[in-house]
């Protein structure tokens, strides 16, 4: 079986020239933004969240799933990152990009529960989980990648992820699939 994905998001193209252009080495690979699609679309009328926009390609994914009546914010610290994803993607009335850090827009959020978070930073994977879940709707989508060795990781990132996947049976309100498959995958729910 063939895993690549046989449709991409039409901005894909752009947004990884210009994530090597700005030397960004860090956008989810192919398998794990078709599933993110995938996990999108099954959730029309939603509100879904992106902590760590990098330059845009998991949310052009999330679009690419996304319903008509559904809803992204994509947070992104960093605003030169998050400029080359807007440039590719604000066009889309259904993304709203938010610069800032994601422990700030987790303090900050008061909006309806969100349907799915994809969580590429730290806040909402190595710390602040259970603020997270916290704002999911029951049966809320949690997802997040990069959880097998990766060539971008700083030296002292393999606890980290060892410590988050060893917490993640005390999660009460989580049942979760963990995979290793594209750069290693957790795909759970709020219960």
């Amino acid at each position: 079986m063939d895993d690549r994905p046989y449709v991409r998001p039409a901005a894909l193209d752009a947004v990884l020239a210009d994530a090597t252009r700005h030397g960004f080495a860090m956008s989810c690979e192919d398998r794990t933004g078709s599933l993110l699609a995938t996990l999108a679309a099954s959730k029309p009328g939603g509100r879904m969240v992106e902590l760590g926009t990098g330059v845009g390609a998991g949310a052009s994914w999330l679009l690419h799933g996304m319903r008509s009546d559904a809803h992204l914010t994509s947070v992104e610290m960093n605003p030169e990152h998050q400029a080359v994803a807007a440039r590719h993607l604000a066009h889309d009335t259904r993304v709203s990009f938010v610069t800032a850090d994601a422990d700030t827009w987790l303090d900050n959020y008061a909006g309806p529960p969100l349907a799915l978070a994809y969580v590429d930073c730290r806040p909402g994977k190595f710390h602040r989980l259970d603020d997270l879940i916290g704002l999911l709707e029951p049966g809320g989508l949690y997802v997040v990648d990069d959880l097998l060795p990766q060539p971008t990781w700083p030296g002292d990132h393999q606890a980290r992820v060892d410590r988050f996947l060893a917490h993640l049976p005390e999660q009460s309100n989580l049942l979760g699939t963990l995979a290793t498959w594209a750069s290693g995958l957790l795909v759970g729910t709020r219960i």
